[in-house]
């Protein structure tokens, strides 16, 4: 783990052979193709700086934090990312979780939940006063994962487009 910084301690289910640990340097080709699927989900395709930018970032773990789950044979199964920024409403931080992405092959065994609650360890250390996140309508499977583990926000969101048209 790395030292100073809040991020994914590394962590295991009882009774899973999965573990949760702080995306490292060396993370790249386990970490890739799950980012890769995770906006192939959203159906969407990023310019390759983008994803570059988005991993160093993460490799320098001060603005965005992340953790891979990782299973049998070090082959990564699933991805959390997460940032911590100052509340108006609270004393501490809220903790926003941006990007969770399980592979098809490892749904339905509790991975996503022990990335979920990794944060949460994570922003409870961090004295966070909220963990959030949002995915979309369609999502039904992670919203029956999300209803289970935490309280659904009243709010709506609205968004202003900002990218440079081309």
């Amino acid at each position: 783990m790395r030292t100073g910084r809040a991020c994914a301690p590394r962590s295991r289910a009882r009774g899973s052979s999965v573990i949760i640990r702080p995306i490292g340097p060396g993370d790249r080709a386990g970490w890739a193709p799950l980012w890769k699927g995770y906006q192939a989900f959203y159906e969407r395709t990023l310019p390759a700086r983008v994803t570059d930018r988005t991993w160093a970032r993460l490799i320098r773990g001060r603005e965005l934090l992340g953790a891979l789950a990782v299973g049998r044979g070090g082959k990564a199964l699933g991805l959390v990312h997460y940032l911590f920024h100052p509340a108006t409403s609270t004393l501490g931080p809220a903790c926003y979780l941006p990007d969770l992405f399980v592979a098809p092959a490892a749904r339905g065994q509790g991975v996503g939940r022990q990335l979920i609650d990794s944060v949460a360890e994570a922003a409870r250390a961090r004295g966070a006063a909220v963990l959030y996140w949002q995915t979309e309508e369609f999502n039904g499977p992670a919203r029956r994962l999300y209803e289970r583990v935490a309280k659904r926000s009243p709010f709506v969101r609205y968004q202003i487009d900002l990218s440079p048209k081309r």
